[in-house]
């Protein structure tokens, strides 16, 4: 049984598709910056450790993010999943946890990297958009890709229309490419990724 410890930062939707997806490994902790985050309820009603790091509390981002990797580093987590966790990692907690900390993002990547991507995506006339997961590196969106899923935007789409679509899609990606990593179907060195061929009879459908 492999060990994940999830990050999150608000409600936590992608973290409760993690736990709701019952696979066979261990959710340590779920772990937060904000101390107000609603997933943190949903965790601690399920069993889950939860633990609250925040950022306030620390007067720079190198010490914020110490203080992270050692409450961290006390579960020897196996896989760290970024699910919705608002806060740039350095490189040096990047690199503390190398090839272990995983992030989904609201884009098909690289297209549209940071934030607002649904409002990026309609005013770039954007035809396709969708999520992202791919492993993290010091460099902001730009680690190897894992999976990623898409959908056509409608004409009639708002970005609040288009972020809930995206969503389901994420619902949908991350607990499966998790699974992948933890079943060794997907794996990493030195930045690169080998996925086994029955992940293809895996994969996801476009939706339109």
């Amino acid at each position: 049984m492999k060990k994940i410890v999830i990050l999150i930062s608000g409600r936590g939707s992608n973290m409760q598709a993690i736990v709701n997806a019952n696979m066979p490994h261990k959710i340590c902790c779920v772990l937060s910056n904000n101390p107000d985050a609603e997933g943190l309820d949903f965790a601690r009603n399920k069993g889950i450790d939860t633990c609250v790091v925040n950022h306030r509390d620390y007067p720079d981002r190198d010490s914020f993010d110490q203080a992270l990797g050692d409450r961290m580093d006390k579960y020897q987590p196996d896989l760290i999943v970024l699910a919705g966790f608002m806060r740039v990692l350095t490189s040096n907690i990047v690199e503390r946890f190398a090839e272990r900390i995983i992030n989904i993002h609201p884009s098909l990547l690289p297209a549209f990297k940071g934030l607002n991507t649904h409002v990026k995506a309609i005013e770039s006339g954007a035809k396709l958009h969708g999520c992202t997961v791919h492993f993290v590196t010091p460099n902001l969106d730009e680690g190897p890709i894992i999976a990623q899923a898409a959908l056509r935007i409608k004409p009639d789409d708002t970005t609040q229309t288009l972020a809930d679509r995206i969503l389901t899609l994420e619902h949908e990606i991350l607990p499966k490419s998790i699974a992948w990593i933890l079943d060794g179907r997907c794996t990493i060195s030195k930045n690169q990724i080998t996925l086994d061929p029955t992940i293809v009879k895996d994969s996801f459908s476009f939706q339109g």
